[in-house]
């Protein structure tokens, strides 16, 4: 395994050759057992490499032994580093930074930091925020928990004359986005791009993450009337000037829209509906490892980097057309 480092320098000093990379991108996805990505075959035959780099000549890809299967494949085979022909030494440095990077990095910078196009830049950020996604949880998870909503998009009131759009004050979305956020006290983040913040859509979303007989905080919305069958509910009335109910306070996830807000409006300025959901990937990501160092977050980003392959038409497809549907960062077809 790779030793400690603690800053871009030091990895880039260990990872100086792509033979390293690759080695230990094997490391950390089959740990020392290469298995089929398709049929999960352990019995393997080496082939050699279709991977174009002169640090790995020599180096055996595999193929697979089952005669119904027979896949030829590398470590790079779905993963998000898969289709490419940026090297392992620029995707790493890229992981570390946008891992690292509390607020974000955009993808002009991504470019002129790593000597790659900002196209290339763009597309990179995007398959980092596919590794970035939510892996499934096991069972609901219970403690106590705060639900709150932001709207992402511009203010109307900074918007030129002829850009306003009329009735997008308060709740609207009809020039932005909703999201809800889920947070376990000291622990869990979880973010929905959702359609609207009507109880039809935020109740089934709670009651998939959340335990029954938990505590719930909310704010007074009436999307969340009816939820104490379910939870202890508790109702913090910041109509009334109210912040906090006894010990129980919405502020934490208050907190990550601040977070969030400051990282879109101040790195990347405009974010499209159509990728909303990833760069909230991105940011719970983060906010969910803020206890630990960036080379920990550089491990996990590598671990959860199989099975996330993020294809540039997926990317830049219309959204919910029949023949071209849109595809979020887990691969699932977005209705």
């Amino acid at each position: 395994m790779i030793q400690n480092f603690s800053n871009l320098i030091q990895l880039q000093r260990y990872f100086n050759n792509e033979l390293t990379c690759v080695k230990y991108l094997e490391n950390i996805r089959w740990e020392g057992n290469p298995k089929c990505p398709k049929c999960g075959c352990e019995k393997l035959y080496k082939i050699p490499t279709r991977l174009k780099h002169p640090d790995l000549e020599g180096y055996k890809d595999f193929q697979c032994s089952n005669k119904e299967c027979k896949k030829m494949f590398s470590v790079l085979t779905d993963s998000i580093f898969g289709g490419g022909k940026i090297s392992l030494q620029v995707w790493f440095a890229a992981m570390y930074l946008i891992s690292a990077h509390k607020k974000g990095i955009s993808s002009h910078q991504l470019a002129k930091d790593l000597g790659i196009t900002q196209k290339s830049g763009w597309f990179v950020l995007h398959r980092v925020r596919a590794a970035f996604s939510p892996r499934p949880l096991d069972g609901k998870i219970q403690g106590v928990f705060a639900a709150d909503e932001t709207y992402i998009g511009g203010a109307n009131k900074n918007r030129h004359a002829d850009k306003k759009i009329e009735g997008s004050q308060g709740r609207s979305s009809k020039d932005k986005t909703p999201v809800l956020g889920i947070m376990q006290t000291g622990g869990l983040m979880r973010t929905t791009v959702i359609p609207n913040t009507q109880a039809a859509t935020l109740k089934p979303i709670i009651k998939a993450l959340v335990a029954s007989g938990s505590i719930l905080v909310t704010d007074e919305w009436l999307g969340y009337s009816g939820l104490g069958k379910d939870y202890a509910h508790v109702v913090v009335k910041h109509g009334e000037g109210q912040y906090k109910s006894g010990a129980f306070s919405p502020n934490n996830v208050e907190n990550f829209w601040s977070l969030l807000n400051r990282g879109i409006y101040g790195i990347y300025h405009q974010v499209s509906p159509k990728h909303l959901h990833r760069y909230c990937y991105e940011f719970e990501y983060r906010f969910n490892l803020r206890k630990t160092n960036d080379v920990a977050k550089f491990i996990q980003t590598m671990k959860q980097s199989k099975g996330k392959r993020l294809t540039y038409a997926q990317l830049i497809c219309k959204p919910n057309t029949p023949n071209n549907p849109t595809v979020d960062a887990d691969g699932v077809v977005v209705e």
